[in-house]
């Protein structure tokens, strides 16, 4: 049923009120209504929802919206009727309905009032719906969020796989697929998986080009740096998205206490408060929402002006949709995302035990995702070669990479050698492989296969691995070599790279940033201080050498470097002023505050400073739920690593835990588990470095003590033992 363009647009202003259609939204339509199969792979704020909104309000019979989330539904659904003056047009069908709702709805359905009807996956499944919809008469199926079909898509759902089993047994009609983010290998998942592999596909370009992309070293202060960042902003609306339930919470908390109107969401929340939040964000009565993915999918709010990402997310195409939630409007949308590698171990950790196909998937996405925080090449040029498209311009005036470029270097002779190396071994291994070849490390694989013999063993072996890491990912960019995404990312030389190999010239590439050496770096040495005082810091540095030697303890158990640089900026001059600044708790502050705050309050009264109120970051008080349930459960000797899984955290986590308590100044003995898993001497020979040691660097620590004779926890724990007992 073809309609005219003059007939289309009418309806398009009768429903929507819009006189035009955006970008391929007609040709796509005109397609649905002629009966064909049709995918569409269009960025968040492109205007999809409309590709089978309109269609489905113009054809005979009852749209099949299959979606994946009941926020989004609700919100669509919502949508759709405000733009109708009959509530039963459009309905959906999940979980959170009660038994005399669903009649309702049916009841609308079969009375031929509903054009369109949003079903979960999991609800389409039933056998009660699959008989139900048996009787109507169905336009089409419309699957959004296509890419939860593709086990190499950011958000998989198993449900999702059996869609086309039960079209075919609910009955056959056209199908549209749908979404915001797909590389090539999802999108052809989705075809297959559909069975739609001659559908006519309408692709969008991915450039978002009203958006700003940056990525930041994560360190320490990171909560301080967002504070900062959202007050800059003031009344324009953010995401904040943090990987678990905890960090939102413990983040949404402390931005409050800071005068800024946040909320949480993730999916641990009651269903009401949850509901809630999001309509108050909607609304504008909240400024931000600190939120796990499974907040923004769909959610039509078109102001974002920002997208925070407090830890880089599990694939490059859950970053995309992420930050695509900014500026669907066409205006500013900034997104920052906060990267550290151990970060990224985290969520390695977090795949074990999954099965090993799914682990190797896993590992894949978060290499890409690792490639896109550390390159120093174009970030836009990055995600849109990931997604299949090339963006030709050098300098895209939009990211942190093009506005503040860094220095390039020729590496011809290093990329014919990697080039060589992958030709020599038939194209048959990954890129961390190649590059082991090259600086002669001998793993067990590499003797296995006797490439140790090879002529191209060790030939680079004074270069960085992330340096050739970085030449190998530019050169992806430049089209010289691909990965085989099928056989989990062997790497391979494309035709555009036979050619350069045998005619090479110059390749000019740039030495990535070490965000590791810039999350480690002390915040405060000498002339690179950040405090905003560094007269006031000095003195805070002299003041705590002369205690240090009062005492008898080196100076970091008294405040470390990164509290002393926050007293040099927020000048706090009592006590419970004090307790605010991040690593000093009530305990250490009463033992070791006075002097201190009494220098501050000196040096303010001297210098007629006006205590800069804006930049004080309150803390939450250290008095939360957890630490009280750690510290009462090591005063009754619980193992930590039973406390650990009590908890639902992993060692690491606990550590960090309880490392946290102590740095604030709370005195705890671990001794009882300290002498089950270690010998006295070990445990003696960790305190007698600490004793003697200039700071608490693990990193030091372990070069120091020798990893092969202590592991990191074991350090950790010791130094634990050592910092309650001489410091609080």
């Amino acid at each position: 049923m073809v309609k005219e363009h003059s007939e289309l647009t009418e309806q398009l202003k009768k429903y929507f009120g819009f006189d035009t259609f955006k970008g391929n939204q007609e040709t796509i339509i005109q397609n649905l209504l002629a009966g064909k199969d049709t995918f569409v792979l269009m960025p968040t704020g492109g205007g999809k929802s409309l590709c089978y909104q309109l269609p489905a309000l113009i054809m005979p019979g009852t749209a099949i919206i299959i979606s994946p989330l009941i926020a989004l539904m609700k919100n669509q659904v919502d949508v759709i009727r405000s733009v109708s003056a009959e509530d039963g047009i459009a309905h959906f069908l999940n979980s959170s309905l009660t038994r005399a709702s669903i009649d309702a709805v049916k009841e609308d359905i079969l009375s031929g009032k509903t054009k369109m009807l949003y079903v979960a996956p999991e609800s389409l499944t039933k056998d009660e719906n699959i008989e139900f919809l048996g009787q109507l008469k169905i336009s089409f199926y419309a699957v959004d969020e296509a890419h939860c079909i593709s086990e190499w898509g950011h958000d998989f759902r198993p449900e999702y796989r059996r869609i086309r089993s039960i079209v075919n047994e609910i009955g056959v009609a056209p199908i549209i697929a749908l979404t915001a983010s797909a590389t090539p290998k999802v999108e052809h998942d989705i075809l297959k998986n559909l069975g739609m592999l001659d559908a006519n596909l309408f692709k969008s370009s991915f450039n978002r080009s009203n958006l700003y992309y940056e990525v930041r070293p994560k360190t320490s202060e990171v909560d301080k740096e967002i504070i900062k960042f959202i007050r800059t902003q003031p009344k324009k609306a953010g995401i904040i998205y943090c990987l678990s339930r905890k960090k939102v919470e413990e983040l949404a908390e402390t931005l409050q206490v800071n005068g800024i109107a946040a909320l949480p969401y993730h999916a641990g929340l009651d269903s009401t408060v949850r509901a809630e939040n999001q309509d108050k964000f909607l609304m504008d009565k909240a400024q931000v929402i600190v939120a796990t993915i499974a907040f923004g999918m769909g959610i039509d709010k078109s102001d974002v002006r920002f997208v925070i990402h407090y830890e880089i997310p599990k694939s490059l195409e859950g970053y995309y949709q992420e930050t695509g939630r900014a500026g669907r409007d066409g205006g500013e949308g900034v997104c920052i995302a906060f990267y550290s590698i151990k970060d990224l171990q985290k969520l390695e950790k977090f795949m074990q035990g999954k099965p090993v196909a799914e682990q190797e998937i896993g590992r894949q996405l978060l290499l890409e995702t690792q490639a896109y925080a550390e390159t120093s090449v174009c970030r836009r040029k990055v995600l849109l070669h990931y997604f299949g498209e090339e963006y030709m311009e050098e300098n895209c005036g939009s990211c942190d990479n093009c506005l503040h470029p860094k220095k390039q270097i020729e590496a011809q002779d290093l990329l014919l050698s990697i080039m060589e190396t992958i030709n020599l071994l038939k194209e048959k291994f990954k890129s961390d492989y190649i590059i082991n070849v090259l600086r002669g490390v001998e793993t067990e694989d590499i003797k296995s296969y006797h490439h140790d013999e090879i002529e191209q063993f060790g030939t680079v072996q004074d270069e960085d691995a992330n340096f050739l890491e970085a030449i190998i990912r530019q050169a992806m960019l430049a089209g010289f070599l691909e990965k085989d995404i099928e056989n989990y990312g062997l790497l391979k030389i494309t035709a555009k790279g036979k050619k350069y190999m045998a005619s090479p010239t110059s390749f000019l590439v740039v030495k990535n940033a070490d965000f590791e050496e810039d999350e480690e770096e002390a915040p405060m040495r000498g002339a690179g201080t950040s405090a905003v005082d560094p007269a006031l810091y000095s003195m805070l540095i002299d003041l705590r050498k002369k205690l240090s030697k009062q005492f008898g303890l080196p100076p970091y158990v008294i405040f470390q470097d990164p509290s002393l640089e926050a007293m040099a900026t927020t000048y706090p001059i009592n006590i419970d002023e004090l307790q605010n600044v991040p690593g000093v708790g009530s305990g250490k502050a009463k033992r070791y505050g006075e002097p201190f705050v009494a220098l501050i309050k000196r040096h303010v009264t001297e210098n007629e400073i006006e205590r800069p109120e804006d930049l004080r970051v309150r803390t939450v008080a250290n008095k939360s739920k957890l630490k009280v349930a750690i510290i009462q459960a090591i005063d009754r000797k619980v193992a930590l690593d039973d406390l650990a899984e009590s908890k639902g955290l992993d060692f690491e986590e606990l550590l960090d835990e309880v490392e946290a308590i102590v740095y604030s100044g709370t005195k705890i003995n671990i001794d009882y588990f300290l002498h089950e898993i270690m010998d006295d001497d070990h445990i003696n020979d960790i305190v007698e470095y600490f004793r003697e040691a200039e700071s608490d660097d693990l990193a030091d620590a372990m070069n120091e003590l020798g990893e092969e004779d202590f592991s990191e926890e074991e350090v950790r724990l010791v130094r634990v033992k050592f910092l309650s007992e001489m410091g609080n």
